[in-house]
Formats: C-alpha cells, sequence, structure tokens
C-alpha cells in the first residue's frame, strides 16, 4: 500500500503531468496561429507548479516516497523551482519565433516542453537507479522530437538525427554502468549502494569499471569534452527555441543527477570519479574556449562556450573530498559553487539566447555574430542586456558569472592541494582566452555599421521578461549572498539525509 508521503513527495509531478494531457486535449480546440488559449494554460500550469515546488523547498523537508525510490529535499525542490521557471522563460521566448515558422500548427512546443520537464523532475527526485533512467529517458526523447519539431527544415531534422544516435549510445554507457554497479552491490536504491560501496567487501575494480561508464554517461548529458560532439551541432541546427529549451533547464537536471549519482550514491568512490572529472573538466576548458574563437555563427560559438562553462561546474565538484577525507566544509563550498554556478549559467544564457530570438523575425534567423553588427543603435537596451549577459559569461565583475566564477575558484584553492590549485590558476587563464569570443561580440554591437535600419520590436511579454531577467545578471552579481546561502543550505540538507 502507498502512503500518503509518497503522494506528497510526487504531488508537483502529479499536477504537471495531468495538465499536461489536459493541455494536449484542449489544444484540439484551439485555432489561434499563436495557440494563445494553450499557451496561457501552459504558463498557468507551470506558474502554479513553480510556486509549489518553491513552497516545497522553503519548507526545507526532506522525505522518501514509494520505498525510497524518491526523494523530496531542498536541494531537488529548489532545482525543480528554477527549471520550472527557466521553462516558463523559454516559451515566452520562443513563441513568436515558432509561430513565425508554422511551430504552433498544434500545440507540440507546449506539450513536449511540459512532458520534458517532468523528465527533469523525475531525474531530481530520483532515488533509484530505474527511476533516474525513465526520467533521463522521458527528457531525452522529449528533446529529439523537439529538435526535429520544424518538419519542413533539412537542418533542423539532420540536428535531430545526430541527437538521438549520439544521445542514444549515451544512454547505452548511462545504462550498463548502473547494470554494472547494480550486479556489484545488488541494490537500485542510490543509499543502499553507498552502504555497500562503503563496507569495502566489493572488489574495487569492478566498481570503477561501471564507475567510468557511468561517467561518461553523465558527461554526454553535461555536454563536456569528449563527449561533446552533439552540443555544436545541435545548438546550432536546431530551431533556437529549442536550442535555449535544450541548453537551458535540462543542465540543472544533468547536475543533480550527478549529484545523486557521484555524490550520494559513490561518494567513496571519490577519489577516482574525482580523477576522471578533473581530466573532463581541463579538455573542456581547453577545447570550449578555444573552438569557440574560430565560430562566426553565434549560436555554434554560444555553443562551445557551454562546453567550457560546464567544465567550470565540474571544478566545482572536484574538491569536496580531500586525499579520500570528507569534510564537511569543503563539501558544502564545493558542491554549493557548483550548484550556485549551474543557476547563474541557465540565467545567463536565458537572456542570451532571448535576445537572439528577438531579433529573428520571418525568414531571418540572426544566428550570425554579424547579424548583431549595430545592435546598440538600433535597440540599446537589447544591446545592452546582451553586453551584460556575453560579460557574465566571460567572468567579467560586478556581474553574476564573476561571482560563480569566483565561488568556484575558492572551493578549489581551500583544498590546498597543489594539483587542484593549478587547476585553478588553469581555468583563470581559459576564462581570459574566453573572454575573447565575448568581447568581439560586444564590439560588433557597439561599434560596428548596423545592417538594417529598421528598429527591434517584441511583444509585451517578451520585453517584460527579457529586461527582467537582464536586470537579475547584474543583481545577483551585486548581491550574490542570498542564492549563494541558498545553495549551500540545499546542498547540506540533501546530504544530511
Amino acid at each position: 500500500m502507498i502512503d500518503n508521503i509518497s503522494w506528497l513527495a510526487i504531488y508537483p509531478e502529479i499536477v504537471l503531468l495531468a495538465m499536461a494531457c489536459v493541455i494536449m486535449l484542449v489544444d484540439l480546440g484551439v485555432h489561434s496561429p499563436r495557440r494563445t488559449g494553450t499557451y496561457v494554460l501552459t504558463m498557468l500550469t507551470l506558474g502554479v507548479v513553480a510556486v509549489l515546488q518553491g513552497v516545497y523547498a522553503s519548507s526545507g523537508n526532506t522525505f522518501y516516497g514509494f520505498g525510497n525510490m524518491v526523494v523530496s529535499d531542498a536541494m531537488g525542490n529548489w532545482l525543480k523551482c528554477f527549471a520550472t521557471v527557466a521553462v516558463m522563460v523559454t516559451l515566452v521566448y520562443g513563441r513568436p519565433y515558432a509561430a513565425d515558422r508554422g511551430m504552433l500548427r498544434g500545440g507540440e512546443l507546449f506539450t513536449l516542453s511540459m512532458l520534458a520537464l517532468l523528465g527533469m523532475f523525475i531525474m531530481i527526485s530520483g532515488n533509484n537507479f530505474l527511476v533516474l533512467y525513465l526520467g533521463l529517458e522521458l527528457l531525452t526523447l522529449s528533446s529529439y522530437t523537439l529538435v526535429a519539431l520544424r518538419r519542413d527544415n533539412a537542418t533542423a531534422t539532420e540536428a535531430a538525427m545526430k541527437y538521438f544516435v549520439l544521445g542514444a549510445m549515451a544512454s547505452g554507457f548511462l545504462l550498463y554502468g548502473l547494470s554494472m554497479l547494480y550486479g556489484a552491490t545488488g541494490s537500485l536504491d542510490i543509499g543502499q549502494v553507498f552502504k555497500a560501496v562503503n563496507s569495502g567487501q566489493i572488489r574495487h575494480q569492478v566498481l570503477v569499471f561501471g564507475l567510468v561508464f557511468v561517467v561518461a554517461g553523465l558527461a554526454f548529458k553535461l555536454g563536456v569534452v569528449p563527449f561533446h560532439m552533439w552540443i555544436p551541432d545541435v545548438y546550432q541546427g536546431a530551431p533556437t527555441a529549442v536550442t535555449l529549451m535544450i541548453g537551458g533547464a535540462p543542465k540543472l537536471a544533468a547536475f543533480a543527477i550527478t549529484i545523486r549519482l557521484l555524490v550520494d550514491g559513490l561518494l567513496p568512490l571519490a577519489i577516482d570519479w574525482q580523477q576522471m572529472l578533473a581530466v573532463l573538466a581541463i579538455g573542456s576548458l581547453l577545447v570550449g574556449n578555444l573552438a569557440a574563437i574560430a565560430q562566426t555563427n553565434l549560436k555554434r560559438m554560444l555553443a562551445y562556450s557551454t562546453i567550457s562553462q560546464m567544465g567550470f561546474v565540474l571544478l566545482g565538484l572536484l574538491s569536496g573530498v580531500i586525499n579520500g577525507n570528507v569534510d564537511a566544509a569543503a563539501v558544502e563550498s564545493a558542491y554549493s559553487s557548483a550548484m550556485f554556478y549551474v543557476v547563474s549559467y541557465v540565467l545567463t544564457t536565458l537572456a542570451a539566447f532571448g535576445v537572439i530570438l528577438l531579433l529573428a523575425r520571418e525568414g531571418f534567423e540572426s544566428e550570425e555574430i554579424a547579424d548583431l553588427a549595430g545592435l546598440n543603435q538600433r535597440s540599446p537596451l537589447y544591446a545592452g542586456v546582451m553586453a551584460v549577459c556575453l560579460f557574465s559569461l566571460a567572468g567579467i565583475p560586478p556581474l553574476v558569472g564573476f561571482y560563480a566564477k569566483l565561488s568556484v575558484l575558492q572551493a578549489l584553492m581551500a583544498s590546498g592541494q597543489g594539483l587542484y590549485i593549478a587547476l585553478a590558476v588553469f581555468a583563470v587563464i581559459m576564462s581570459l582566452i574566453g573572454a575573447f569570443y565575448y568581447l568581439r561580440v560586444v564590439k560588433v554591437m557597439y561599434f560596428d555599421a548596423p545592417l538594417t535600419a529598421t528598429s527591434v520590436s517584441a511583444p509585451l511579454d517578451v520585453r517584460v521578461v527579457l529586461t527582467v531577467n537582464g536586470a537579475l545578471v547584474l543583481v545577483l552579481g551585486l548581491l550574490p549572498g542570498g542564492l549563494m546561502a541558498l545553495c549551500a543550505d540545499a546542498i547540506v540538507r540533501a546530504l544530511a539525509t
């Protein structure tokens, strides 16, 4: 018999799934070319779900449901709240773009986005290998379909095929690794896996063999080198609204599943997976920043930027365990800095792609860096928002991206380990190199002659959300303490159980 606690643990997920089905049926009667009824109902649903998750997170309670298969804790609930808001913002930015390109003939964009969000929720709440994999597949299958939503576009179809083939391979890696860990520990429950690994009675070689495949699967979902091959092609080939759907909220879910598997389940093997993450981080910072310099396509440049940014997230996960010793202060500093980095990255990415979507119009994608030429003369506000986002991604104070990078570097330096200090220095050097391609775009916006004299227009909801989004990037950089404290508290509460 399923108790009330179990239903309470997944109540927001039930609301989201039920409303996704309702909206799918209601949309059959919507005839507006912009699916206004479907859009409003979707936004109301996501707003309610976000409030529910915020209430859950604010309570600070942790409880398990369905035989410990699902966990509701502060970290998971905050990440789900942020992911829901990110999907709402994505749909606000993406609806005019999708309508101009025939992607709103039906309500698939909205229902698939809600199902993708449900997959993220399951990934974030999973406390069992099967549940985690179920959420991962729901997210990825929805994402494949979204990329191919523009059926008459050969580039989008090609991107969807690449994403599908590489995604299937990565899912196979992860599933094989989880099956190895299940075979070694005899349990699918993450808590039981931790106890079995911590007992020291299982052959280390078997555990590490499974761990390699698990880390490879996670690396693909995060999009880090050498599992990054899909990122540039999918970012460039997918419709820009879908690119934002893939590059925004799912990063929060990928961070959560990494914490659930590596920290909650396999912390006794930290000395092994930290070495793997260090190699992935170095490769991501190097390849991401150097390859981005050569790009002329803005979406492709931001794809390589994403790879380097995820390298920074991995650096944040490195210093939680030092020489096999778990220190509470180091754990809090390391994992909360990584969580803060992911949240600030998603916030900045939303605004950056929001400007790209705003500049796109029917028959014109605004994907090349040259397309932003003279944007300041056409619209100082949107040029300012884009500049703030680019400066933040480059790590220039006083923006939130600077503080995110600083918190990760502080965690590395506080470890006192020569290797981690060297990694911090390497990360700073790579950030300096990376600043070039961000500043190049700012130069184009402010100092190049505009290609067209037409002013930039946008619906009221897009203007308001984009302005608030850009302002938050600045405000959270000036006053980062609240969000940092929230992340630290969430991590401490999650790991305490």
